[in-house]
This record gives C-alpha cells, structure tokens and sequence, in this order.
C-alpha cells in the first residue's frame, strides 16, 4: 500500500474543486484563517491580562456552607 504519489494528490484536489467550486473553497480557506487569528488574539489577550488567582493568593475566604448536594 503505503503513501500516495503526488499524482494521486492532485487527482484529489482536481476532483475537489470540482466538487466545491473555488469560491467555496475560498471561502472556507477565509473563515479558518480568521478562526486562526480570532484564537491568536485570544491567546495573547490571556497572557497580558492578570489572573484573578494571582491576585488573591494567600488569602482564606470565611464562610459557612448551609447544604451541600451529593452529585454523581
């Protein structure tokens, strides 16, 4: 078996196109490429901005629980 020839992959591309038509795949190629970027910003927005664990470490919260729900 093992891999494909690159005839092979371009036997699949063609009948890729075909099948989606290039704008189509123009457009899912746009909506990944943003879905990347969106998640990049993300990332980088979490790294700049101070964790709220950070912030109250060291510190014990009083308090007393009224009832408590056993969940499986």
């Amino acid at each position: 078996m093992g891999s494909f020839s690159i005839w092979h992959w371009l036997i699949v591309l063609l009948i890729v196109v075909l099948v989606f038509g290039t704008k189509k795949l123009r457009n899912i190629g746009s909506d990944v490429g943003g879905a990347v970027k969106n998640f990049k910003d993300a990332v980088r927005e979490e790294q700049q901005s101070p964790k709220l664990d950070d912030a109250y470490e060291g510190e014990t919260v009083d308090g007393e629980v009224r009832h408590k729900d056993k969940q499986y």
